[in-house]
Order: structure tokens, then sequence, then C-alpha cells
């Protein structure tokens, strides 16, 4: 109870830290949400005013931040600039299919590394170690938005298998073929994210291996003559347990922060197009909103390792 306290805290305090750099660095870059309106010769300059007076913005920094933070304590993300909606209405609208994207992505990176990697390790030089090699090579090098626009090049526009961009064709469609349309949609955005992870977890997942391999009770138990099934499932996966429940920890991030880039290419209305938005428009309630989330996020992944570790192995200390 009182290492969850002390995780609290300091997930507490490193919320406040997070958001008070975001903050700052936000309000730092050029220009403004209202930088278009000062350009515009039909708005007045005291109308730009009086925005900035409604929104706050008039106000010392400080104060500001201040404002923000007493909001946040009530779960109140504020106003978006861009649409007038609450940031919470916005968030929450556009996050679910972001967790599914990513959700689904993690768990296919997961298993096919995990197979792979311990396959490759356990049998070394052979050709499935080689070929794993050369893809993760593939993999880490091709830039994920490259790779998309290939797949929409020949897969969309060539050969028409699978929709250019959206979630939902022009046709409404309804029951189990409104979810099978909207699957087919994702099937690219998600083969994207997971060629992108497998190479280098695989990879991880194998040197990991390789040194457990090593271990002096790896040998005696091969010289004991035990089967590589059970040297797998007594001695590899309890000791690959660790790394990669702690990866998994620090993967929830990704669930919303990973998809900026690809959800603008196919246009899907998630999280990661709403970022990217914001970004370009200065909407610093939007853009805080999901800093904090995805900081949440972060930190929260590394309690939840922590926490499953110390299950597994109650003599684990961080």
């Amino acid at each position: 109870m009182r290492q969850f306290a002390q995780k609290l805290l300091y997930v507490a305090l490193m919320l406040f830290i997070i958001s008070l750099i975001s903050f700052l660095a936000i309000h730092a870059a050029p220009n403004s949400f209202f930088a278009s309106g000062e350009l515009n010769p039909n708005i007045t300059k005291e109308s730009i005013e009086h925005l900035k007076e409604v929104y706050g913005l008039d106000r010392p920094l400080f104060v500001q931040f201040f404002s923000w933070i007493w909001a946040l304590l009530h779960f109140d993300f504020g106003i978006s600039f861009a649409s007038g909606k609450p940031v919470k209405d916005e968030i929450l609208s556009r996050i679910p299919i972001t967790l599914i994207i990513n959700a689904i992505s993690m768990v296919f990176i997961f298993i096919i590394s995990l197979y792979y990697g311990i396959k490759s390790a356990m049998k070394p030089y052979s050709a499935l170690e080689r070929n794993l090699k050369r893809f993760s090579l593939v993999s880490y090098s091709i830039p994920s938005f490259y790779l998309a626009l290939l797949l929409i090049i020949f897969f969309s526009v060539n050969l028409g298998l699978f929709p250019i961009s959206g979630l939902e064709s022009i046709e409404p469609k309804e029951g189990i073929w409104k979810f099978l349309d909207k699957a087919w949609h994702l099937v690219l955005p998600i083969f994207v994210i997971v060629f992108g992870g497998i190479g280098t977890l695989a990879m991880y997942v194998r040197s990991l291996t390789v040194e457990i391999m090593k271990s002096d009770y790896i040998f005696f138990a091969k010289a004991r003559g035990v089967d590589d099934k059970t040297i797998l499932r007594r001695y590899i996966l309890p000791n690959l347990s660790p790394p990669i429940i702690t990866m998994l920890g620090l993967s929830l991030p990704g669930l919303i922060g990973g998809s900026v880039i690809l959800e603008s290419i196919f246009a899907i209305d998630g999280m990661g197009l709403l970022f990217y938005q914001s970004a370009m428009s200065r909407d610093y309630p939007v853009i805080m909103g999901i800093l904090i989330i995805s900081a949440f996020l972060t930190l929260s992944g590394n309690i939840i390792a922590d926490l499953v570790l110390l299950k597994l192995n109650p003599y684990f200390k961080k």
C-alpha cells in the first residue's frame, strides 16, 4: 500500500512537471490561434482582443497555467478554440477508433515478435534467423508514411482491393456489413503499424532469448535431456516476462501518439488526426489535453508494469 501511494504521488508530481513544460513550450511557439485573424482586414483589433479576453489569453502565463491546472483537477480540459466544443467531448468522440487500431496492432506485433524472436534464437544460423534479420532491417528502415503511400498506390489505386481513406464506404452499410466495411478500411493502417513494429521487437526478443540460452541452467537442462518445449515453457518464457511486460507498459502511450501520421494519411478521424489539426491551428486546449492523456498513459504503463512484475516476483523492486 505504501509503494502504491508513493507511485501515485510520483504520477501527480510528474504530470505537473510535464504539463508545465508542455504549456510553456506550446505558448513559446511562433504565431497563435488568432494569427490568421490578425492578417484578416475584416477583423478589427478590438474583436481579436475581445476573443483573447473570452479565452483568457490576455492574462499572464502563470495565471493561465494555474487556471488550467485547477480546471484539470475537475476533469475540465477547457474549450476548443477551433470548434467551440469542450475538449473532453472532442477527445472522447475520437479516442475509440485510435485505441482500437493501435490495440489490435499491438496484439499482432507482440504475438508475431515473440514467436519469431524466440524461434530464431533457438535455431541459430538458420534460414529463419537470417530472414528475420533482413526483415528487421527493412522494417526499421522504411518510414511508415512512405510505406502507407506505397500500399495506397498499389492496393487501392492500382488494384482497387482496399479503400483509399476513411472508415466507411460512401454507400451506407447496416448490421454485420457495417462492421466488416470498417474492418476492411482498417486493414492497410493496421498493416503499416504492425510492419513497422515487428522488426525491432522481434530482434529485441531474439537478443534476450540468446542471452538466456547462454545461461548455465539452460546448459544443465539440455545435459539432462530436457526437450525444447519444456525449456521454452520453464526457463525461457519466465525469464522473458519482465522485459516484455515492461515494454507492454511503455507501449501504452503509443496507443495515441503513434497514429498522428497514419491517421492524417488515411484520413481516419481519430486522436492522431485531431492532434495534428490542433497543432497546425495552435488550438492550445486540445493540444494540452492530448499531451496530458499521453503522459498519464506513459506513467500508468510504468506503474502497471511494476505492479505486475512485483506480483510475479515479490523480490522485484524498481
